[in-house]
C-alpha cells in the first residue's frame, strides 16, 4: 500500500447493531498506523462538536422519540459537520479516515426500516456534498445475535436498539441489498467469526482494493 501513502482514503464500517465495528475500526487503525499511514478513527453520529451534540438526541431516549424524517434531517445535520471538521480536512491533508457508520446506515435504519423516501436521503447528501467512501465493509451478523453482543445500553445509548426484530431485520437487508448494488465499493464481511478473521478479511478487501 505504499503507493497509496501519500492519498487520503476513506473508509467505512457499516451494520447493523452489535455486529463489531467499533472493535474492527479500533485493530483495523492500529493496522494502518503500523504501516506508517496517518489514521483519523471517528464515527457517526459525532466526530465533532456540533456532531457530538446532535448524537445525544439521536442515539438516547425513547425508541419513537423522531419520524424517519426527522433523524434523516438530524444525521444530515451532524454528518456536514463531521465532514467539515473532521473527514474533509483528514483527507486533504492525506489521512486515511476509518469511520463507524456513514450514509448508508441512513440508508437502512431510516429508508428501509423506517419508510423514508429514498431520494429525501439523495437529495440530502447532495445538499452537503457528502462524498462517497473509497470502500465500505459491511459486517454481517444476524440482528438477534448483534443485539445480544450490543452494548448500547451500558452508554445509555440504546434508543435503536429499543426498536422491534422486524426493524432491525430489514436493516440487515438493506445492508445486504447497498453490497448487492454496489459491489465496486462494498465488501460484506461475517462478522461472527473470530475478531481475528474479521480483521484479516477487513485488510484483504483493503490491500485488494485501494
Amino acid at each position: 500500500m505504499t503507493s497509496a501513502a501519500k492519498t487520503g482514503r476513506f473508509i467505512t464500517l457499516e451494520g447493523g447493531e452489535g455486529t463489531g465495528k467499533s472493535t474492527l475500526q479500533r485493530a483495523l487503525s492500529e493496522a494502518l498506523r503500523a504501516r506508517g499511514l496517518e489514521v483519523v478513527a471517528t464515527r457517526e453520529p459525532g466526530g465533532a462538536p456540533g456532531a457530538d451534540a446532535i448524537r445525544a438526541l439521536l442515539v438516547q431516549g425513547e425508541a419513537n422519540r423522531w419520524s424517519a424524517l426527522e433523524e434523516a434531517l438530524l444525521f444530515a445535520a451532524a454528518r456536514l459537520n463531521h465532514l467539515n471538521r473532521t473527514i474533509r480536512p483528514a483527507l486533504v491533508r492525506g489521512a486515511w479516515v476509518v469511520c463507524d457508520r456513514y450514509y448508508d446506515s441512513t440508508r437502512a435504519y431510516q429508508v428501509a426500516a423506517g419508510g423514508l423516501r429514498g431520494d429525501v436521503l439523495d437529495q440530502l447528501n447532495a445538499l452537503i456534498e457528502a462524498p462517497a467512501p473509497d470502500l465500505t465493509l459491511i459486517l454481517d451478523l444476524d440482528p438477534n445475535a448483534g443485539l445480544s453482543r450490543s452494548r448500547g445500553a451500558e452508554a445509555g445509548e440504546d434508543r435503536f436498539e429499543k426498536k422491534d426484530g422486524a426493524f432491525h431485520t430489514r436493516v440487515r437487508d438493506e445492508f445486504l441489498a447497498i453490497a448487492k448494488r454496489e459491489p465496486a465499493r462494498c465488501a460484506i464481511i461475517d462478522s461472527a467469526q473470530p475478531r481475528e478473521a474479521v480483521l484479516a478479511a477487513a485488510i484483504r478487501e483493503i490491500e485488494a482494493r485501494l
